[in-house]
């Protein structure tokens, strides 16, 4: 999701923030401004290739390609575009059944093709890339895709070379705190510094992420400050994380320990989401450079047995222990 600073749509209070303030043109998305200049002259001509949309989650990518839909049909998008899911259909028989079906359709608009916006498109195992590389060929002529996905990698090159890249890049800080500030003027919620600066430390850079936070807060408090924000955010304020690092550094596990009882009993945060805070903490500190490259390396091998199934509690631990006994090495 990106930014929109239109007026608040007519839609039920009940609609998620993010759909309720979903851009609905091109115009309206704030951020990512090459691309949406890009996409506004596809608009223009009536013309476009197949597009691919690469990029971390919550950056815009599905609402340029819903708001690119609208520029070129208007009225008529519905009926012009074909929105699927990857994650959740992932396999060859979509790619030969709802695909294909859609894309040998005759268009139903003065525009001479229609759109297929395949999100998460990563998901797709091979033989269906190798089938909708195929459907692409067969085609082009009357449909165009826009694939979307996290990691260009894992789409095959055969479909990245018919594809026009674009890369989507985690939004600004400027850029979150615009939309924020709309959505809060327009839901009437008092909203400070802190609370904007915690809900972009929170989401980084993850639109949707933030939107979705300020919701959840909003059902809580009107006053939407720092402290609620990492409250419903189940994370820890920057400097929880400073003073467990700064015990384990300084050689005092058992404070270090009793701290981390904190962040996950107390906040409720996952062994994961400590692990990307710590991280976090280490990459911003001053310290030496060796011993900066040490720690990183060790939370890189920490991360990898927590995802691979290893007690997160255990390995948490075994971190701070690290760091407790490092000077001695």
């Amino acid at each position: 999701m990106s930014g929109n600073v239109s007026d608040k749509p007519n839609y039920p209070d009940y609609m998620p923030w993010v759909e309720l303030y979903r851009p609905k043109t091109l115009s309206q998305i704030v951020g990512q401004k090459e691309i949406i200049s890009r996409l506004q002259g596809y608009a223009k001509t009536g013309n476009m290739p197949h597009l691919l949309f690469a990029g971390p989650a919550g950056t815009g990518k599905t609402t340029a390609a819903l708001a690119l839909a609208r520029d070129i049909y208007g009225d008529e998008y519905h009926s012009n575009l074909l929105e699927l899911n990857a994650s959740d259909e992932r396999g060859i028989d979509v790619v030969r059944g709802k695909i294909k079906d859609f894309a040998r359709s005759v268009p139903l608009s003065n525009v001479p093709f229609k759109l297929i916006f395949l999100d998460e498109s990563d998901a797709l195992t091979p033989e269906a890339q190798q089938a909708l590389r195929r459907t692409m060929e067969l085609y082009s002529s009357r449909t165009r895709f826009i694939l979307s996905c996290n990691w260009s990698s894992k789409i095959i090159e055969p479909i990245q070379s018919r594809c026009a890249l674009f890369r989507f890049r985690p939004l600004s800080k400027e850029e979150v705190s615009q939309m924020l500030e709309h959505i809060a003027k327009e839901e009437k919620l008092k909203i400070n510094n802190g609370g904007i600066d915690s809900l972009i430390e929170v989401s980084e850079g993850d639109m949707r992420k933030a939107v979705n936070i300020l919701q959840s807060v909003s059902l809580l408090t009107k006053d939407v400050s720092a402290e609620s924000v990492y409250k419903v955010a189940a994370a820890a304020k920057p400097k929880e994380i400073a003073q467990m690092i700064d015990a384990a550094l300084g050689g005092d596990f058992i404070k270090a320990r009793s701290l981390l009882d904190k962040l996950m009993l107390e906040h409720g945060m996952d062994g994961e989401d400590v692990l990307m805070q710590v991280h976090r903490d280490i990459i911003a500190r001053e310290m030496d450079d060796k011993q900066k490259l040490r720690l990183i390396d060790k939370i890189g091998e920490y991360n990898f047995r927590m995802i691979e199934g290893a007690n997160e509690r255990i390995q948490l631990e075994a971190m701070l222990a690290y760091m407790a006994v490092m000077k001695e090495h």
